[in-house]
Parts: structure tokens; sequence; C-alpha cells
């Protein structure tokens, strides 16, 4: 094992992965909304608009993820409803000032909108944009 001369022993962790600038937290409850909103963070990360990440990890307080989330520009929450699972773990861990998707706000009803190819795009749709504002 070698070390930096740099190196300070007692330096808070840094982020030493390769995670895009962007993450995307998406509730993916178990209802249709939360299908919907975990589908689109999968096409957007297959299409390299940012990362789905673990949203269940910052939840956890799991340090790597957390340390990963805090080193990014832009975070997205995506939730399907309005009780906002995905907004307020973040909020809980300590994030602030990262984006946020309500699928119900788009006009997605819970129980009411099962996760159709059409739906899961309008969703991304509004993501892409609100990832590049």
């Amino acid at each position: 094992m070698s070390t930096d001369a740099n190196e300070k022993p007692n330096a808070s962790p840094q982020c030493a992965c390769t995670v895009a600038p962007k993450l995307i937290f998406p509730c993916s409850g178990a209802s249709d909304v939360g299908e919907i909103a975990d589908r689109c963070a999968r096409r957007l990360t297959k299409e390299g608009a940012g990362k789905m990440y673990c949203l269940a990890g910052i939840g956890g307080r799991v340090e790597d993820i957390l340390v990963n989330a805090r080193g990014v520009d832009t975070i997205l929450a995506i939730d399907g409803c309005k009780l906002d699972c995905a907004k307020k773990t973040l909020e809980l861990a300590g994030f602030t000032g990262f984006k946020h998707l309500r699928l119900s706000d788009i006009g997605f009803e819970k129980g009411k909108s099962p996760a159709t190819g059409g739906r899961i795009e309008e969703a991304a749709e509004k993501a892409r944009a609100i990832l590049t504002e």
C-alpha cells in the first residue's frame, strides 16, 4: 500500500468515483407512479442524461453513497406522488438545493397511471428539461 506525501490522514472522505455530475434519485415506490419514476430514471441513465443512484443508501446513511452524492453538481429527485418520499429522504440526509419532479403534478394519478412507454417518455422529457435548467 502506498501513500501520497500530500495526503492528509484525518481529511474528510473525498469522492474518488466516476459517477456522473448529475445524480437521479427516484422514489421507486410500490405504485404505478413509482414504477414510472424508476423507469424514467433508468431511461435517463441509459441515454447519459444523468445516473440513477441509490435512494435507500441515502436513507440508510451509507457513507460512500452520501460522499458520492455530496460530490456532484446536480441532484434530481423524482417522486410519483405528493408524499414526496425521495425529496424527504434527501432532505433528512441534509441535502438542499436539489431539483425535484413530482409526477402527480404533470397529470399522473397514483393508482390510475399504468407504466406505459408513453408515460415513461413523458416523465423523461420533463426530467431532461429540469436537468438542463
